[in-house]
């Protein structure tokens, strides 16, 4: 048996958290079907905005999420001993085109883990790497601790 205590995270510690990861899940719905995705992202806690970098094929399930503009959930967790740490983000992706990349933009990518081409099994010429941006309507983070009673 074992006794859980739940601590919802305050900015700080959401910020703190989201700034030392560099992974999660990001999830999208069309219609009444979901997708979800493992990804890496970049994350500046001064705006509270995410920033990723997705690779596709044109005639990929992803692609075909990606240009009905969803809705995201980005799920961000990590777990420790007996502690176990997440985040929630909601909001809308965005795509940052060329022409609008900014400076400022380039260095946010520059700190989200670059896609593993060689996953792909694909040219990199065949694949379409696009920048996007999460500025989330809600970001919520939790601590739960978990005390194993002894049999």
């Amino acid at each position: 048996m074992s006794i859980a205590q739940e601590t919802e995270l305050g900015r700080k510690e959401v910020d703190d958290f989201l700034s030392a990861r560099e992974t999660g899940v990001i999830s999208m719905a069309r219609d009444s079907d979901p997708y979800a995705i493992p990804v890496s992202f970049g994350y500046d806690s001064s705006d509270r905005c995410f920033y990723l970098r997705l690779v596709s094929t044109p005639e990929s399930e992803k692609r075909r999420y990606l240009a009905s503009s969803p809705m995201v959930r980005l799920v961000v967790y990590d777990e420790s001993g007996g502690e176990y740490r997440s985040v929630v983000v909601k909001g809308s992706l965005e795509e940052i085109t060329r022409e609008e990349l900014t400076a400022e933009h380039v260095e946010q990518y520059g700190d989200a883990k670059r896609p593993l081409f060689e996953i792909w099994g694909r040219d990199k010429s065949e694949l379409d790497v696009e920048l996007y941006r999460i500025d989330p309507d809600d970001v919520s983070g939790r601590l739960v601790e978990i005390e194993r009673a002894e049999v």
